[in-house]
């Protein structure tokens, strides 16, 4: 589990595509190597991935066809920066909301516009996630916990502070942009009680 909180900004320095197997990626950080465990859990843009191998300054994890396929991670290229964030342990503040690290689809940049010092981005939704998303509602965009300012058909807008901006991948999103999308768990659930009715 996360909270959507992101505490380093990684980058990409390999990637190994395999033929019909896992595409490892090596990912380098400021993260004391010496302290994440092989088989730990860190999130990469809001993936849930394990760690398999580290050395001084990164880690490697390997991602599945499937992983590639429902998430941004095939796009991924040495020199890519990552939003990363090692898992929650109990006792840790939870700062944002709790993201599980399982991306349900992804959305796009439509717009990018200054307000005030910070930013106002519109992001498009895949049509079956927009009924998950409500003002004032939580939302985990390539793993940053963020509140919905505005919904409006599978649009809606998050504000983005000049903090954010410089310690994630927002700074560097430009319209057309794909970013992995995780609903809120709560409102996961309560459609589906509602469901049931």
């Amino acid at each position: 589990m996360f909270t959507g909180i992101v505490t380093d900004l990684g980058e990409v320095r390999r990637v190994i595509r395999g033929e019909g197997r896992e595409t490892r990626f090596e990912i380098s950080s400021q993260y004391d190597s010496s302290t994440i465990a092989l088989g730990a859990s860190i999130a990469h843009n809001g993936v849930c991935l394990t760690v398999v191998e580290t050395g001084p300054g990164w880690h490697a994890i390997e991602a599945s066809a499937e992983t590639l396929s429902k998430t941004t991670l095939g796009r991924w290229v040495e020199g890519s920066r990552i939003n990363l964030e090692r898992a929650l342990k109990v006792g840790d503040e939870l700062g944002g909301h709790i993201v599980s690290g399982h991306v349900d689809g992804i959305a796009t940049v439509i717009d990018i516009r200054p307000d005030n010092q910070s930013h106002r981005y519109t992001f498009e939704t895949p049509e079956h996630l927009a009924r998950f998303v409500a003002p004032k509602g939580s939302v985990a965009l390539d793993g940053v916990s963020l509140t919905v300012n505005e919904v409006d058909g599978r649009r809606f807008g998050v504000n983005i502070i000049p903090h954010t901006q410089s310690v994630t991948t927002f700074g560097g999103y430009r319209p057309g942009d794909a970013v992995n999308m995780e609903i809120d768990m709560l409102a996961r659930y309560v459609a589906r009680l509602l469901e049931r009715e």
